[in-house]
C-alpha cells in the first residue's frame, strides 16, 4: 500500500493502527490529521476541504471503515465526506458544526485544553444533590460560558452536581436538546466544544460536579443523515420519537461501537463525572450482550484507569432492577435510574391529578411505599398500563435512586409547562422541597424550583424545515385535545416561546422567592450535615404512616436518629405524648415564621407535640 509523503497540504497516508483509530477526525501535533469513517454502504469515501476545494480519498478497509491520514491540514479546517462522488455529508463523529447541521464539520483538537481539574476525582454517588438546567434558559444569554458566572450561587445554594439537558447538535438555536443529530458535537448555539470544556474545568474548581443527558434512543429529524452512511436504524422496533437505533441487528456491533465511544468521549474529552442516559425503554436490544451493559463496562473501566468517579444514571419508566444491578449478578450495571413512582406518587397526593399514569396513584400508602423502597408498582396491576408492571427493587441501594417533585418532563410536557409554583400553594411548596430533599435517595432540583419561578417551562423547537414544524404544532395539538377548553398548546415554534421560559433569578433575592431559597438551602444543609441523612445506603429506615395524612420516617445511622414528620393534611395532627417527646428536639420546623409559615413553633416538650397542616418537622434524638 502506498504512503503519500508529499508535504502538499492535505496529502493523505495510511494510519499505523487501522483497528485502533478513533472514529470522526483527530488531529494530531504534526499537523496531521487522521479520518476514520465507517460507512460500510459507499465503495468510495473522499473528505472534501470547502476552504480550499480539495477532495482526497479515505482507503476502504475491514467491516466497512474507511481510513486515511490528511498531512499539513489547519487545526480548525472545515470539511464534510463525499459518499460514491453522490451525496455530500458532514461527519456522523463530527465534534463541532459551526454552521449547523446542514453546515461542514470542523476539526478541533480537544486535547489542548488546558484542564486545571486534573486533581478532581468528583463526588461518590450518595453525595449528589443535583440540579438540572436547561443551557438556553437558564442564563439571558443562553450559552454555556453564561453558566460560569452562576456556579457561587448554585455552590451556595449546595447542590453538588449540575445536570445538562442534552448539548448535542441540533437544528435551530431553540430546543429541548433531545433532538441533536450529531451525538458528538456540542452545540454550535451554546459556545461549541471549547465552551463546554470550559464550563466543565469552572465547575470543578468549584467543587461541582457535571451530568450530561445523551440520547441514545433515537436521534431527532432535521439533518439527520446517518441512514446515508450505513445500517443506524431498524424497522424492527418502533419508538414515539422516531426510528429505534439498530443496536442488535445485522452490522449492529459497529452501531454500538459508535455509541459507547461516543459515551467515552465524553467523560475523557470533557471531564464530565456521569452521562443521564434519557429513556432507556426505547433502546431495544435482545443481543445476549446488550448495548448497555458494554456501555456500563467502558464507562468502569475509565473510571478505574482514571482514578475518577463516573457514573451512568438512566431516565427508565420500567421499573425494572436489573438495570441498575452489577453486571456479575445479571444486571446491565448502569449505576442509577430516575425513580419516577416517587414523582407520581406525591404530585398526584399534593394535586389531585388522575389523569394519564397518575391514575394508578393518589394515596399515601402510595408515597409511603415508595419512600420505604423505591418503586411503587412492582408487579402488581398497573390501571394505566392495563397489564402487571415492574419488579421488585431487591438489592438497588438507595444511592441508585433519583427523586425529584419537578424536572423537564415533568413541567414541560404540561400542555402549558406549568411548575409547583403554580400548581401549589407556598406551604405545600416547602413540603415537597422537604421530602425530596431529606428522603433516602438522591435528590435532584429542577432549574429556578429553589426559588418558586413563576415562568412555565414550555416545550420549544426551531426546526428550519417548515412542513416538519408544522407537524409538531399538530401533533402537541392533538396531543392536548382534551385540555382545549383552556385553550392551546403554546406554538413550539415561536420565539416567544421559548423566551417565556426563560428564567428571572434575581426574584430569589425578593419576598417570597428569598424566602423560599433560604428555604431548600438550609433543607440541603440539614442533609448534608444530620449523619443519618447523609447515608442513604447506610441508615436504617423506618417509614409509618396512619393511612390518612400524616407520614413519620425515621433514619438512624450509628448515634445519630432523625425523626422527620409530614403532614398532607389539612388538619393539625397531635404526634406524641410527652414522656415520648423528651426523647427528641426539634431542629426544623416549615411551619416556622421564618419561613412565612403559620408559625406556632410547637413546643416538643409539654405533652401535645403536633404538626400543622401541610408542614413538616425534623426531630433529633437526645
Amino acid at each position: 500500500m502506498t504512503m503519500i509523503q508529499s508535504s502538499a497540504k492535505g496529502e493523505f497516508r495510511e494510519p499505523k493502527a487501522q483497528g485502533t483509530s478513533t472514529l470522526g477526525a483527530q488531529y494530531r501535533a504534526d499537523e496531521c490529521c487522521e479520518f476514520t469513517l465507517w460507512a460500510p454502504s459507499s465503495r468510495l469515501v473522499e473528505v472534501y476541504f470547502p476552504g480550499e476545494g480539495k477532495t482526497f480519498p479515505l482507503t476502504p478497509g475491514e467491516h466497512g471503515y474507511h481510513r486515511g491520514t490528511a498531512e499539513n491540514v489547519n487545526s480548525e479546517a472545515h470539511y464534510f465526506y463525499r459518499l460514491n462522488r453522490e451525496k455530500q455529508r458532514a461527519d456522523p463523529a463530527s465534534q463541532f458544526q459551526p454552521l449547523g447541521v446542514f453546515g461542514p464539520s470542523q476539526i478541533i483538537d480537544l486535547a489542548q485544553f488546558a484542564w486545571e481539574d486534573l486533581e478532581w476525582r468528583g463526588p461518590e454517588l450518595k453525595n449528589y444533590i443535583l440540579y438540572e438546567l436547561h443551557v438556553g434558559a437558564y442564563t439571558p444569554a443562553g450559552t454555556l460560558d453564561a453558566i460560569i458566572d452562576y456556579l457561587p450561587y448554585l455552590k451556595s445554594l449546595g447542590v453538588t452536581a449540575i445536570e445538562l439537558m442534552p448539548l448535542a447538535q441540533f437544528s435551530g438555536a431553540r430546543n429541548w436538546g433531545y433532538d441533536g443529530v450529531f451525538p458528538f458535537a456540542v452545540q454550535n448555539t451554546y459556545g461549541g466544544p471549547r465552551a463546554l470544556q470550559r464550563l466543565v474545568n469552572a465547575c470543578h474548581k468549584a467543587g461541582l460536579a457535571v451530568v450530561l443527558d445523551v440520547v441514545y434512543n433515537h436521534l431527532g429529524p432535521e439533518g439527520n443523515f446517518l441512514s446515508d452512511f450505513g445500517p443506524y436504524f431498524t424497522d424492527r422496533y418502533k419508538t414515539p420519537w422516531g426510528d429505534a437505533i439498530n443496536f442488535d441487528g445485522p452490522h449492529s456491533d459497529d452501531v454500538v461501537r459508535f455509541f459507547v465511544e461516543n459515551a467515552v468521549g465524553w467523560v475523557k474529552d470533557f471531564h464530565i463525572d456521569a452521562l443521564r442516559l434519557d429513556a432507556i425503554h426505547g433502546i431495544f436490544d435482545r443481543n445476549a450482550q446488550p448495548f448497555l451493559s458494554l456501555l456500563s463496562a467502558a464507562i468502569d473501566e475509565f473510571a478505574s484507569t482514571s482514578g475518577r468517579h463516573v457514573y451512568l444514571i438512566a431516565e427508565s419508566d420500567l421499573n425494572d432492577a436489573r438495570f441498575v444491578l452489577s453486571r456479575d449478578a445479571g444486571g446491565y450495571g448502569v449505576h442509577a435510574q430516575w425513580n419516577d413512582d416517587f414523582h407520581h406518587a406525591l404530585h398526584s397526593l399534593q394535586t389531585g391529578e388522575r389523569i394519564g399514569y397518575y391514575e394508578d396513584f393518589g394515596t399515601l400508602r402510595h408515597l409511603e411505599k415508595s419512600i420505604r423502597q423505591g418503586y411503587v408498582y412492582t408487579g402488581e396491576y398497573s390501571l394505566y398500563r392495563h397489564r402487571r408492571h415492574g419488579n421488585a427493587p431487591g438489592a438497588v441501594r438507595r444511592s441508585q435512586l433519583v427523586v425529584f417533585s419537578q424536572n423537564h418532563d415533568q413541567v414541560g410536557n404540561r400542555m402549558l409547562g406549568e411548575r409547583s409554583s403554580t400548581l401549589l400553594a407556598f406551604e405545600v411548596q416547602k413540603l415537597s422541597a422537604g421530602l425530596i430533599l431529606l428522603a433516602p435517595y438522591l435528590p435532584l432540583l429542577f432549574m429556578g424550583e429553589e426559588y418558586g419561578e413563576p415562568a412555565p417551562f414550555l416545550y420549544f423547537t426551531s426546526h428550519q424545515d417548515l412542513a416538519l414544524a408544522q407537524a409538531v404544532r399538530d401533533g402537541r395539538r392533538r396531543e392536548f385535545a382534551a385540555f382545549h377548553a383552556a385553550g392551546s398548546p403554546p406554538d413550539p415554534q415561536a420565539e416567544t416561546t421559548f423566551l417565556k421560559s426563560k428564567l428571572n433569578q434575581n426574584l430569589h433575592c425578593e419576598g417570597q422567592h428569598k424566602v423560599l431559597w433560604d428555604f431548600y438551602r438550609e433543607v440541603i444543609h440539614l442533609r448534608k450535615t444530620l449523619p443519618a441523612l447523609a447515608e442513604p445506603d447506610a441508615s436504617i429506615l423506618t417509614v409509618t404512616t396512619d393511612a390518612e395524612d400524616c407520614l413519620q420516617v425515621c433514619r438512624t445511622y450509628g448515634e445519630n436518629e432523625v425523626l422527620m414528620i409530614f403532614n398532607f393534611g389539612n388538619r393539625t395532627k397531635k404526634c406524641f405524648g410527652e414522656a415520648y417527646a423528651k426523647k427528641w428536639r426539634l431542629v426544623f420546623n416549615s411551619a416556622d415564621e421564618v419561613w412565612r409559615g403559620p408559625g406556632g413553633r410547637p413546643d416538643i416538650h409539654n405533652g401535645n407535640f403536633s404538626i400543622l397542616p401541610k408542614s413538616f418537622s425534623v426531630l433529633l434524638r437526645t
